[in-house]
């Protein structure tokens, strides 16, 4: 059966979302249709602004979150009616995926960096019959219906406030997973959090879950680092100070752990040089940046570049909404909603970081 929804369309990389009425093809045997409630805005929704023609016309959005109206033929752990948090799509099939790391698809770019299922194609149509990629990270939920694979889609209490827990779906599941995934921190130990944007500041929240001694926060804006202090951070440092590395070590030797967020080079070649020996650096930042240094400069250190926290969505969103409602995470205080027809205004805030991250309320429950 097909299904008509009202979508929000980037047609050209310098262009407003199109509103626009939109056809959504039959299901496959393990999709799902869900309707809307609410999505996140996130940083990689912009990618497509700076992406070959290729990408567009499009229908972004993946923090999703919503109630699943229809089931394919083959769909085995998700029902009619149940709430449910959407997040990145993987094969199922390939190694990594088989031993739980479904972050490190072998198809991950394929799959939501392209905005077309795993056989190139799509399956939503605009007015005139033209397609529209709407699988940009499995789920294209700038809509008030989309259509997800049974992976992506997280099963959750319907008693939540569903139309604020899509931005688990990406930027807070790649913050938070960081700490509490790859680098797995241990109590005591510490870490510097680059960039307090969503993904640094789920990042300093989960490392206070993981019982970190020392968290010290860094970021250009003074606002940022009053709410990072408030949600979990020992220390802050505002990255324009003189002599940074020096006010990030404070009396230490080295971190054991430093995240960027930002993707600068600048910022990276810091968050390596303030880890100490036997210390591990985590990259996250989406950018067209490089790093180029002397190999020395890693001596006795560990670099890694992580996607989406490295988690599995299906056992890591249940652990996060678990920390939340136990005080111990949270991370509404992040989110500021607006209406969906309100999205050019979202994502212009947050490009100027006036709301860290924007909430889209699509429909009601």
């Amino acid at each position: 059966m097909t299904t008509n929804t009202l979508a929000a369309v980037l047609r050209a990389p310098d262009a407003r979302f199109a509103f626009e009425q939109v056809t959504l093809g039959e299901l496959g045997p393990h999709d799902v249709l869900v309707r809307i409630v609410g999505v996140g805005f996130c940083h990689t929704d912009v990618m497509p602004r700076g992406m070959a023609a290729h990408a567009l016309p499009a229908i972004l959005g993946h923090e999703g979150s919503g109630v699943v109206t229809e089931v394919g033929d083959e769909v085995s752990h998700v029902r009619l009616g149940d709430a449910v948090v959407l997040s990145f799509a993987s094969c199922g099939e390939c190694g990594q995926c088989l031993k739980g790391t479904p972050a490190y698809c072998v198809n991950f770019l394929a799959l939501n960096m392209s905005g077309r299922d795993m056989f190139g194609g799509t399956s939503a149509t605009d007015g005139a019959g033209t397609p529209l990629q709407n699988r940009w990270f499995g789920q294209s939920s700038f809509a008030e219906y989309c259509i997800v694979n049974e992976r992506s889609a997280v099963v959750v209490d319907p008693d939540l406030p569903i139309e604020l827990m899509g931005p688990l779906g990406c930027g807070i599941q790649t913050g938070a997973g960081a700490v509490l995934n790859e680098m797995d921190l241990q109590p005591g130990q510490s870490i510097a959090v680059f960039g307090a944007g969503a993904v640094g500041l789920s990042a300093v929240m989960a490392a206070k879950v993981a019982g970190a001694a020392d968290i010290v926060a860094i970021d250009l804006h003074q606002s940022r680092l009053d709410l990072a202090l408030e949600l979990g951070a020992t220390r802050v440092v505002l990255a324009s100070e003189k002599r940074l590395v020096d006010r990030i070590l404070g009396d230490s030797d080295g971190l054991d752990f430093a995240l960027d967020t930002t993707g600068v080079s600048a910022v990276m070649e810091s968050a390596i040089e303030v880890v100490g020996a036997g210390g591990e650096i985590v990259l996250l930042g989406a950018s067209v940046d490089g790093l180029a240094l002397h190999p020395t400069t890693l001596t006795g250190k560990r670099v890694t570049y992580v996607l989406e926290g490295g988690a599995d969505p299906q056992r890591f969103i249940p652990l996060l909404i678990e920390h939340w409602q136990a005080g111990r995470f949270p991370f509404d205080r992040l989110v500021a909603t607006y209406r969906f027809e309100d999205i050019d205004v979202a994502e212009a805030e947050a490009r100027t970081g006036e709301a860290i991250k924007p909430v889209l309320l699509v429909g009601s429950r």
